[in-house]
């Protein structure tokens, strides 16, 4: 393990693309950087979601305490936590949209792994798929906590709510409290860089 002393990690983990897993990183990052020192991590090049939200959220505004850095190999990666983890205290990573190298070494360096997952049989069978190289990982890093986080939740529907149960038995990761709603607003504030009304700011704990 690196010698980390007050930074804690948090990766953003899914095989799947499409799951959100970038508007919860950016706004997650935002967030934090709000009270503490964050910096963000993209690793999904060359697509590079956070990267281009980044961009345009400079654009936008000329003082941001949070920077953003890139990852393209899992090599990569682990120097730029080396270099990047004593000068702040979080470090969130958007990782790419599969099972790599990359998502492994994630999942070695974090503290905390949230996994996005919507309400559809794809982003549930891309966890299943993911479920094994979290397992892989926890034979090595017996503490690896790693949580499910709802995108697009529909909670007025009956059928929502069966399904986070149908989840809760077949995929066996907790789930934090907080879920992100059915909202247009998450994806159309990716593109000038600004935030989702509700994603960040009303977490009750894990």
């Amino acid at each position: 393990m690196l010698p980390f002393s007050v930074v804690s990690i948090i990766g953003i983990v899914q095989a799947k693309g499409g799951a959100g897993r970038s508007t919860v990183a950016t706004n997650l990052a935002v967030g934090l950087s709000a009270s503490k020192p964050t910096l963000l991590l993209d690793c999904d090049l060359p697509q590079g979601t956070s990267s281009s939200w980044f961009a345009a959220r400079k654009a936008r505004q000329t003082t941001d305490p949070l920077p953003l850095s890139t990852a393209g190999t899992h090599f990569e990666l682990v120097r730029r936590v080396q270099e990047l983890a004593q000068d702040h205290r979080y470090l969130v990573i958007d990782a790419p949209p599969r099972v790599t190298e990359v998502t492994r070494a994630i999942l070695m360096l974090a503290h905390l792994c949230l996994v996005p997952l919507g309400d559809s049989a794809p982003e549930i069978w891309a966890v299943r798929d993911l479920l094994g190289t979290v397992a892989e990982a926890r034979q090595r890093k017996p503490d690896l906590d790693a949580r499910l986080v709802w995108t697009r939740y529909r909670a007025q529907t009956r059928e929502a709510r069966d399904l986070s149960e149908a989840v809760q038995h077949e995929l066996g990761l907790p789930e934090l409290q907080t879920r992100l709603g059915f909202r247009v607003a998450y994806s159309e504030a990716l593109g000038p860089g600004a935030l989702g009304r509700g994603v960040v700011g009303r977490g009750r704990g894990r």
